[in-house]
């Protein structure tokens, strides 16, 4: 008995992946036999291209980190990942069939595994896919793993979600995430070049993106401050219209030791904030 397919936001197609493949805890293995040349051919060249468009776009600890994923020829076996992964920092990764609900992420995360996807788009979805595939799981997300405060902080926030799915409060939390982990800037130092950097994984997978988040004049970019960005809805079907900014990877390892359970009762007696509205006396930066 497979589990459920989970949906986030409205789509008018089912959820892709065989959700028969999973365990209770929505893990599946890696059926890395599966893959075709084509598949290992779009890994390949997803991976040149947005290799390609890092430097001055993305954060030095992410370039730094990138390649703890291994060879780029061709889709890496998550068990020589985990052999490199959790000698580092103690986490593994683990197959999932998709998008999965989130308690059992939350599980995941406390227990530093970190779900992805195992299937890859097809070609013609190249340039853009509607849910999260192994080349943005494996590219986006797992080099920063490798990073000690950031694999802390995604355990916190693990352990913090399921506080928040008690409380009732996962909307909040998931706001932070978004802005954070998945659509993330930093604000890095003069021995780094100084700037605005992507370390958010929808950004850091995306080619489009990465340019606009960091380049464009367009988007709002806030310092990140932790009330406002859980107040913040966000877009899931076209690029952000605010992004929020940290000063360092330590920012978001202190956000970790926030109690937030006062916090939600506070942000539920205020009104949600749109996605690309500003506060009066907000400070953008440029």
């Amino acid at each position: 008995m497979g589990a459920a397919p989970v949906v986030y936001g409205q789509s008018d197609r089912p959820p892709r992946g065989d959700y028969s493949r999973a365990h209770s805890d929505y893990t599946c293995t890696q059926d890395y036999a599966a893959y075709t040349a084509q598949d290992h051919d779009t890994y390949h060249r997803l991976y040149e291209r947005q290799s390609a468009l890092l430097p001055g776009r993305a954060s030095q600890e992410f370039i730094a980190a990138l390649p703890s994923l291994g060879a780029k020829e061709r889709i890496p076996r998550f068990e020589e990942v985990n052999e490199r992964l959790f000698k580092a920092t103690g986490w593994e990764i683990v197959g999932v069939p998709g998008l999965i609900p989130e308690v059992p992420f939350f599980s995941l995360l406390a227990q530093r595994k970190f779900p992805v996807t195992d299937w890859i788009r097809k070609p013609e979805e190249f340039e853009y896919i509607v849910e999260p595939d192994i080349f943005h799981d494996l590219f986006g997300h797992v080099p920063l793993l490798f990073n000690p405060v950031i694999a802390d902080f995604i355990q916190a926030y693990g352990q913090g979600g399921l506080k928040a799915a008690e409380l009732g409060a996962c909307e909040m939390l998931s706001r932070l995430y978004w802005y954070t982990i998945e659509f993330g800037l930093i604000r890095e130092g003069e021995k780094h070049g100084g700037g605005l950097r992507a370390y958010g994984a929808g950004i850091l997978s995306s080619a489009g993106e990465l340019e606009y988040s960091v380049r464009s004049p367009e988007p709002h970019r806030i310092p990140l401050e932790l009330a406002r960005t859980m107040r913040t809805l966000y877009k899931i079907d076209t690029y952000q219209q605010t992004y929020f900014v940290i000063d360092s990877m330590q920012q978001l390892l202190d956000l970790a030791s926030v109690d937030l359970k006062p916090l939600y009762e506070e942000l539920r007696q205020q009104p949600t904030i749109g996605a690309k509205e500003l506060l009066p006396g907000e400070t953008l930066l440029a």
